[in-house]
């Protein structure tokens, strides 16, 4: 075996988190008189915190309003707590390759810039079936990613070196996260963003399909 642990990044690569995000994001837009976005333009707004949800989608000079930056990023807590798991479901390939990772006793952690509450409900909702040695989101007072911090107290609260690691995410934060940490990166191509930036970022695998994964894993490549 390859990598003793895999460490997940949650939307755009174990989940499509995407519409629900876009519903709350853009109910929350309405309801204080701004302009709203199609679900596609969400692919490159979410993946850094609901902060930067909310200021990459305010129009213009809005997104410089730290008040009303603020204002959106509660607000859309609050309509994200009514609707992530409307529509949020697994992509195709993540159950078979999380019952194969936990067959070959593979460690199971993920890592999110999502609210921690988030993450904790999230995971007792959609990952019930598999046991994840570590689940965390964005707390106060730790750096969000790319920042190394959270993956490498992850490495430590497993007793897992970093370098026995492979990272598997969808932006170019979690290859760079995964990078600073010391970890295998591995760019998910079914996730919100390109090939291109995921290979501009340093990606050292592409993952067309979550099987792709367990191949790196068994040290058999893509």
């Amino acid at each position: 075996m390859k990598y003793k642990a895999v460490l997940f990044d949650l939307d755009g690569t174990l989940l499509n988190t995407l519409e629900d995000l876009a519903d709350s994001m853009n109910a929350v837009l309405a309801s204080r008189g701004h302009p709203t976005h199609p679900v596609s333009e969400y692919r490159y707004f979410v993946g850094d915190g609901m902060e930067v949800l909310a200021r990459r989608s305010l129009s213009g000079s809005l997104g410089t309003d730290e008040a009303e930056v603020h204002a959106c990023a509660e607000a859309v807590q609050a309509e994200y707590g009514i609707r992530w798991k409307s529509k949020t479901r697994l992509y195709p390939g993540i159950s078979d390759l999380l019952d194969s990772l936990t067959e070959k006793r593979v460690l199971l952690t993920m890592l999110s810039n999502k609210p921690h509450a988030f993450v904790e409900e999230i995971a007792r909702h959609f990952f019930k079936p598999w046991k994840f040695a570590s689940a965390q989101g964005a707390r106060p007072g730790i750096p969000r990613k790319p920042d190394p911090t959270a993956a490498l107290a992850i490495s430590r609260s497993v007793a897992v070196e970093p370098q026995d690691f492979l990272y598997l995410g969808d932006t170019n934060t979690d290859i760079k996260t995964a990078t600073a940490a010391g970890m295998f990166p591995v760019g998910a191509l079914w996730g919100f963003r390109t090939e291109a930036e995921l290979k501009g970022a340093g990606a050292r695998a592409l993952a067309a399909r979550p099987a792709d994964v367990l191949a790196v894993i068994l040290g058999s490549g893509l």
